[in-house]
């Protein structure tokens, strides 16, 4: 195998699919990045067997052929070559020339035809979707998957579709995050978990552009993203979801308006009271035009006032403030509302037509010692 391509194109390729080399395994093939210029293309995969990435970078094939490279040690020597053009060429023994300019590396190579290849999906029923309002969706929604594996299903994300609804739903025990859109056709009805880590990575690939599209195929088993010259297949997570329907109540005791910058900005003013994995709680007192916030610790206490605007009753409840500040820090209204019933119960954070819904519970504390 021969071809030159240049830096910027090959490093571009190593970055999107290393995402799929896994940290740790017991398959040294699986460590690799496949350089494939057996036809007439030049495609580089990863795949950790959940998830596999497989790019196609442009460049000139000198002499067909593939090739499987230890990823950590290819995408270090391609990082750190000149910008220019490079040259990759293989001999029967496996033997990999990297050339450029004057540095010229030599490494061992392992067969591609052992390497595991993406699962074949036949790609029909498709959704299409603005690359910026995934990148979006993913944003304001994945911050509350579970980060433990004691309950699976909360290490990733609903995708539901209904018509030409989307809505993407992540929770964690503590609280629940939901995006609702609105696509440009109206499809199959379809309920998929979707890997919060596959949602991470792509997030990373995605362009952003609001024009950029990419396609998301829906399988029993994978989920396949495809876009650009990039395409990402991940296992889904098997199990029905969580219902979570009876939890959104739209009943409630207070209603807030509050400036959201102001709010948020209170919060992360009372958290450098709170050392790391303390859970103090920040407590909020509503009466009439104004909302109070209270947070006491061992290094000191501080309290804040903020105008609002209130409807219904006065109340006093408490919250992990890393809760209220990862739902407002994805938010872009500059107002936002905030639904109470009492001090037991959840709140929401939601607008009016519920594109998004944050829904926080509560933490008890000792009123006494506010």
């Amino acid at each position: 195998m021969k071809f030159i391509c240049s830096k910027a194109n090959l490093l571009h390729g190593v970055n999107i699919v290393s995402k799929a080399v896994p940290s740790k395994t017991t398959m040294s093939i699986l460590e690799c990045i496949l350089i494939d210029a057996s036809a007439n293309e030049i495609k580089l995969t990863a795949n950790d067997m959940e998830l596999g990435i497989e790019t196609k970078i442009e460049g000139e094939i000198l002499e067909k052929g593939i090739i499987a490279l230890d990823a950590k040690i290819f995408s270090e020597i391609v990082r750190k070559l000149p910008d220019n053009d490079v040259v990759i060429e293989t001999d029967s023994n496996l033997k990999t020339t990297i050339t450029c300019e004057k540095a010229k590396f030599n490494i061992s190579g392992k067969s591609g035809e052992d390497f595991t290849y993406l699962p074949y999906i036949e790609r029909t029923d498709f959704v299409t979707i603005s690359q910026f309002t995934l990148k979006e969706m993913i944003r304001q929604t994945i911050f509350s998957i579970a980060d433990n594996e004691n309950n699976k299903l909360m290490t990733g994300e609903l995708f539901e579709i209904k018509g030409n609804q989307l809505k993407v739903v992540s929770l964690d025990g503590h609280r629940i995050s939901i995006r609702r859109i609105e696509l440009k056709d109206t499809y199959e009805d379809k309920k998929v978990v979707v890997p919060g880590k596959t949602l991470q990575e792509v997030s990373k690939i995605l362009s952003g552009e609001a024009e950029d599209e990419i396609r998301l195929f829906f399988t029993e088993n994978h989920v396949v993203f495809e876009f650009d010259s990039t395409l990402v297949v991940s296992r889904l997570i098997e199990g029905e979801y969580f219902r979570i329907e009876q939890m959104l109540s739209s009943d409630y005791e207070t209603k807030v308006k509050i400036n959201k910058r102001e709010f948020l900005n209170c919060i992360d003013r009372a958290t450098l009271l709170v050392k790391e994995g303390d859970k103090k709680p920040i407590i909020i007192h509503i009466e009439d035009g104004n909302m109070e916030l209270t947070i006491n610790s061992q290094l000191g206490s501080m309290d804040e006032n903020i105008d609002i605007e209130k409807e219904g009753k006065d109340i006093l409840i408490g919250f992990n403030p890393k809760f209220l500040i990862d739902a407002l820090r994805v938010i872009d209204e500059e107002e936002v509302s905030v639904y109470l019933v009492n001090p037991k119960a959840p709140c929401f954070i939601k607008d009016d037509n519920e594109t998004y819904i944050y829904l926080i519970l509560p933490v008890n504390f000792n009123a006494v010692n506010r």
